[in-house]
């Protein structure tokens, strides 16, 4: 979530023409990246080894990262598990649906490992799609039913590009830049909130005074 706030602060910069909402964001960009980088990994979080206790022994841990790469006749996503190497191969399942496959690695370094993913953006062969193990990587690849190029994983992933898209392309600019600015106000915290209204406050008060430019 912090790091789509952050690019969408950064799309906001490359519209911005005021020089104090400019400073406003450059510096809610500034913190952004650095919630982002003092931000603990997903598995260290207080609550994350704690959803459910397995049947299977130890806390079992969803995975949330993962790289995805594809060729004419596969979608290959990359998930990184230190030591999965060092598992029996029976330890680490794939089940397939032609529009969907869910991920367990059991009992790795005492602890149980899922990843789910719904709603591909089209459908898989089920027959032809397999996984596969390699140093601190699992690789899993999904055979395409079409050999055709996806723009992206998911179904839900099409549709909020096309969300973006559609916020970004307005006839007129600052139409664009208004929906942003709600946007970062909608989903910001208090501090957020009172910087975007002070600096809109003070931009509105200075277009009212009709001797002074537009870009100030």
């Amino acid at each position: 979530q912090l790091q789509k706030d952050l690019e969408e602060v950064k799309e906001l910069l490359t519209k911005a023409t005021r020089k104090r909402l400019h400073d406003v964001l450059t510096t809610e960009k500034h913190k952004l990246e650095l919630e982002i980088k003092n931000q603990p990994p997903p598995k260290l979080k207080a609550d994350a080894g704690e959803e459910e206790k397995s049947s299977l022994g130890g806390y079992t841990v969803k995975i949330n990262n993962y790289g995805w790469d594809q060729s004419d006749k596969f979608i290959k996503i990359y998930i990184s598990l230190n030591g999965v190497q060092k598992l029996p191969a029976e330890n680490v399942q794939v089940n397939f649906t032609e529009r969907s496959f869910d991920l367990l690695v059991k009992n790795l370094n005492g602890k149980n490992y899922t990843m789910t993913f719904n709603n591909l953006l089209k459908p898989i062969s089920m027959e032809g799609s397999s996984r596969k193990i390699k140093t601190d990587t699992i690789l899993v690849m999904c055979r395409k039913k079409r050999e055709e190029k996806w723009d992206c994983l998911t179904q839900v992933e099409k549709e909020s590009k096309e969300k973006e898209k559609a916020a970004y392309d307005t006839s007129d600019p600052s139409e664009g830049l208004m929906s942003l600015l709600k946007k970062m106000y909608a989903e910001g915290d208090d501090e957020m909130k009172r910087t975007i209204n002070k600096a809109w406050v003070e931009s509105r008060e200075k277009q009212s005074k009709g001797d002074l430019p537009m870009d100030l």
